[in-house]
């Protein structure tokens, strides 16, 4: 049976990261370790306060259940045992190496999956003044996609600002719920004149119903609006796409279901993720193939990543041979 070991980390961010609802200088991530006999698992999340969750609160929870994953708990059975979020992730994609790691073979496969090929990701530009997002943007306009926070008052001239700065650059925005029903025309409008080709979750959930009579040309994408494959039946039908994140579903196991049943719905796909390391986008990158947008940058906002990292040639984020991060630090 496995043994589980749970630890928190800190991770410097490559100087401040700052999106509508504040400021961080680290991220702090909880890696769930399984061992059993030659053959390790590991998992990572990062517990995100719009959802109520701490890191104490995941700690806890998955310290209580260390009876029954130390018994052999499945991924199934996790899902009875924990709700989708954060502390599900790490234990679900644990759980998907240790497997993967106990019968030799890649995850993908274990899966039942093609092998998956590189895919390209956003460049997240923080929120800030138009002139610092200009530099921000200039320094970052050979990266064929960018993604930019916005925070409602003044986000026209950060937009101008930002397409100026990076003329050929695609570019997503991720308002993070910051626009309401007064300002949504007037954004819409700069979005349009800066050629953006998806709005990330412009209003705040539940309260986006001004959302069903625009009519633009960009991609309306749900984030906060959807977590997991059974929240999808509730999803307004004003959105064209989901982002699709692990510490939302609760790990790999719900993310796929939630692609493949928002697909047979129509929906556009993009692959998202908290600021974490390399441990937490590997899983996602089996996710992210075919998405429309990819969004795995986290370790490119880090001061630096763990050993072994995946590998990013520029935009490009290439999938690991093996393992990442097998022995965190």
């Amino acid at each position: 049976m496995p043994k589980l070991d749970i630890r928190v980390e800190r991770w410097p961010i490559a100087g401040t990261f700052t999106i509508s609802r504040g400021s961080r200088t680290e991220a702090v991530v909880v890696v769930v370790a399984l061992q059993e006999g030659p053959a390790i698992g590991h998992g990572e999340c990062v517990p995100y306060a719009r959802y109520g969750e701490s890191i104490e609160g995941v700690v806890a929870a998955l310290e209580a259940l260390r009876p029954q994953i130390e018994a052999g708990v499945s991924r199934a059975g996790i899902r009875t045992l924990l709700p989708a979020g954060a502390a599900r992730n790490a234990l679900d994609c644990a759980l998907w190496q240790l497997e993967a790691s106990r019968a030799g073979l890649p995850l993908h496969q274990l899966a039942g999956l093609p092998p998956p090929r590189p895919v390209t990701t956003a460049y997240t530009l923080s929120l800030g003044t138009p002139d610092t997002m200009f530099e921000a943007a200039r320094k970052a306009s050979a990266r064929p996609l960018l993604k930019i926070k916005l925070g409602g008052e003044g986000d026209a001239e950060r937009l101008a600002a930002v397409r100026a700065g990076a003329p050929a650059s695609t570019l997503v925005v991720d308002a993070n719920e910051a626009w309401h029903r007064e300002t949504l025309g007037a954004n819409l409008a700069a979005c349009e004149r800066a050629g953006v080709a998806l709005i990330e979750q412009p209003m705040p959930a539940g309260e986006d119903a001004a959302l069903a009579d625009i009519r633009t040309p960009i991609v309306i994408c749900a984030d906060e609006s959807i977590h997991d494959a059974a929240s999808l039946g509730h999803l307004p039908p004003w959105y064209d796409a989901i982002n699709i994140k692990l510490d939302k579903t609760g790990g790999l196991t719900d993310a796929l279901e939630l692609r493949d049943a928002a697909r047979a719905r129509g929906l556009k796909i993009m692959v998202g993720c908290m600021l974490g390391t390399s441990l937490a986008m590997a899983p996602a990158i089996l996710l992210a193939q075919g998405a429309e947008f990819v969004d795995l940058d986290g370790p490119l906002l880090l001061a630096k990543d763990r050993e072994p990292g995946l590998i990013y040639q520029g935009s490009e984020l290439v999938p690991p041979l093996g393992a990442v991060g097998a022995n965190p630090p």
